[in-house]
């Protein structure tokens, strides 16, 4: 599932992908979560259609947009408590398939830019081995001012590379996620190979400015190597 609607020439040096729902499949065991946690909370609410276009964003985020929708409230104990149990679980989320074979084919300077927490995203790296292909370049939005769907995590991600943004490619799974990669200058491409994400999801992608949408991860170094020649050949 794949299908160009445009191409940064500039040089691309590196590649910067989200963690949830990129690199694991914890969107959705996020969402189960975050919808069990809250119905709890609030008996009779119907949270599954109000949560799930809200992922993406911080936890925190998530639960104060449910909230303000559904007209209820939650207190800083119940938004600690939901956030922890969450991130516990995401944590444990599977590899997407293919996902080590894909970074491994791709030779560019690879990077993490994430929204949840940097001990988290670290943590996630280590136990699933793909800390051999970022390293410590991981960027997180607890580091920034603001997160996504704000730029700054990917600003910040190019200045510790020492790259421009338009040098980045990032892989994003969310609409805050790609709004903020390519409010952030940098050619964005949206997977939707999450076991969350409907038919939908790869329109909203695209309109918040994803250049590519695909669902294999195999597919990934090819969509890489066609950034790469698209530059060779506007550089000339």
């Amino acid at each position: 599932m794949t299908g160009a609607t445009g191409a940064n020439t500039a040089v691309i040096r590196a590649l910067i992908c989200d963690c949830d729902g990129v690199l694991i499949d914890s969107e959705a065991v996020a969402a189960r979560v975050l919808v069990a946690e809250l119905e709890a909370r609030w008996p009779g609410a119907q949270v599954g259609p109000v949560v799930m276009p809200l992922l993406g964003q911080r936890i925190e985020r998530v639960l104060a947009g449910a909230a303000a929708e559904l007209g209820r409230t939650l207190g800083a104990d119940d938004v600690a408590a939901i956030r922890a149990v969450a991130e516990s679980s995401a944590m444990e989320a599977p590899l997407f398939p293919g996902v080590a074979e894909a970074l491994g084919a791709i030779a560019l300077t690879k990077a993490c830019a994430s929204n949840s927490y940097t001990a988290v995203v670290r943590q996630v790296l280590d136990r699933t081995g793909l800390v051999a292909f970022f390293g410590d370049r991981v960027y997180c939005a607890d580091l920034v001012e603001r997160p996504k769907p704000a730029p700054d995590v990917y600003l910040a991600a190019a200045r510790g590379l020492g790259v421009e943004p338009a040098a980045c490619v990032v892989v994003e799974d969310s609409v805050a996620g790609v709004t903020a990669a390519h409010a952030a200058g940098m050619t964005v491409l949206g997977f939707v190979g999450g076991s969350h994400i409907g038919h939908a999801h790869a329109l909203a992608l695209r309109d918040a400015g994803a250049s590519d949408v695909f669902d294999q991860m195999d597919a990934l170094p090819e969509l890489i190597a066609q950034r790469m020649r698209n530059a060779a050949v506007g550089s000339h």
